[in-house]
């Protein structure tokens, strides 16, 4: 019998620390021989599970068999591995809890479909999350989920959504694209230490109608002219704000002109003059 059919044989009956042994065996056989010993348990099949260059026919066969997968741990594991087949993972995705398919969002390696459909399960699952769970995922969860969170609105979650280091400026203006937002996000946004900065969110704010004329009189000296100018044509925004706008637009031509003025070069006196 040649060595790798005699490990194969042993495969089928190993236990303890020979058992541990062939969980690192190179060939293929032999692992796929373990999943039939009666002493592999759950502990050492995840042990085998978390080896990187594990042939995607393992991964397969763990795949094929229900029995295994009734272990959550394994089931994890094999949805996390980066060569489980991609359908498999996909359908494992519909069976992560909650922060797992965080996980799978935002860890790098992981495909970007893997990542896209992670996050449309967290979407899927949002409506019917209680509160303590959506603050979890407000903390941590991927840009998508985040600004799904922030269009909600609810006052205990959007504080902290907005500290998400996830959080993106498209969600920002995403959530500020609607029309009529939850009472609480506007408010946050304005006050918020990061966001209430960025020039394009402040640019949503003063274009949204529910944002406070205080605040945006006070936006308006940093916007660019090219800016104002777009936001005081007609029906861009109410009458009574197109003339803050216009104004705002005239002072910057005013003092361009003075600064202008100011620093040309003296005219030289005719030559007549200088005789």
């Amino acid at each position: 019998m040649s060595e790798e059919g005699s490990a194969r044989e042993r495969a089928l009956a190993a236990t303890g620390d020979e058992l541990a042994v062939l969980l690192h065996h190179a060939s293929a056989d032999v692992l796929l021989a373990l999943l039939d010993n009666p002493a592999m348990e759950e502990t050492q099949l995840c042990l085998l599970l978390e080896r990187k260059n594990l042939p995607s026919e393992i991964l397969e066969e763990v795949a094929r068999r229900k029995p295994l997968l009734k272990s959550y741990r394994v089931k994890r594991a094999l949805a996390f591995h980066p060569r489980t087949p991609r359908l498999i993972s996909l359908r494992l995705l519909r069976d992560l809890y909650l922060m797992d398919l965080v996980q799978v969002a935002i860890v790098p390696g992981v495909s970007a479909e893997l990542k896209r459909n992670a996050e449309d399960q967290l979407l899927a699952r949002l409506p019917q999350l209680p509160l303590g769970q959506k603050i979890t995922l407000a903390r941590r969860g991927p840009a998508r989920v985040a600004g799904a969170l922030l269009a909600e609105g609810h006052e205990q979650v959007v504080s902290i959504v907005l500290d998400n280091p996830y959080m993106t400026e498209a969600q920002i203006l995403r959530a500020l694209s609607r029309e009529k937002p939850p009472t609480s996000m506007i408010p946050a946004i304005v006050h918020h230490h990061k966001w209430s900065i960025t020039y394009n969110v402040r640019l949503a704010l003063v274009r949204h109608p529910s944002a406070p004329l205080a605040t945006i009189l006070s936006y308006l000296p940093e916007l660019t002219v090219s800016d104002l100018r777009e936001l005081a044509a007609p029906g861009m925004l109410p009458e009574s704000l197109r003339q803050y706008l216009q104004a705002e637009v005239q002072r910057r031509m005013r003092a361009s002109q003075k600064a202008a003025s100011e620093n040309a070069p003296a005219k030289e006196p005719p030559a007549s003059n200088r005789e």
